[in-house]
C-alpha cells in the first residue's frame, strides 16, 4: 500500500478545487503548483468573497479563512495531524465554493 504524501494530498485539493476558486474570483490566470500557491488562491478567493455585501457570499468567506488555517497549520503540522487537519480544510472548500455558488 502506498503511503500518501502532504504534497500529494495538496496536489489532490488543488486539482479538486482550483478551478472553482479561481471562477469564483474572476481569475483565468494559471496558478502555481505549490501548496503556498493554493493557500494564495485560497485567501484570495476569501477576501472577494468577503468584501462583498451578499451574506451567501460572506459565509462562504467565512469558510474559506477556515480552510486556510487548517491548510496552513498542515504544512507545519507533526505528520500524524495532517490527514484530519487536510479533511477539515477540505471540507470548509467544498462548503464554501457550495455557497458561494
Amino acid at each position: 500500500m502506498a503511503v500518501q504524501t502532504r504534497t500529494d494530498t495538496f496536489a489532490a485539493l488543488r486539482d479538486c478545487f482550483a478551478t472553482d476558486l479561481a471562477a469564483l474570483i474572476g481569475d483565468q490566470s494559471p496558478r502555481g503548483v505549490t501548496a503556498n500557491a493554493f493557500i494564495d488562491l485560497v485567501e484570495e478567493g476569501r477576501d472577494v468573497l468577503g468584501a462583498s455585501s451578499l451574506s451567501n457570499w460572506q459565509d462562504a468567506s467565512e469558510d474559506l479563512d477556515r480552510a486556510v488555517g487548517y491548510l496552513t497549520d498542515a504544512l507545519t503540522s507533526p505528520d500524524g495531524d495532517q490527514a484530519s487537519l487536510l479533511a477539515r480544510a477540505r471540507t470548509h472548500l467544498r462548503d464554501g465554493i457550495a455557497t458561494a455558488s
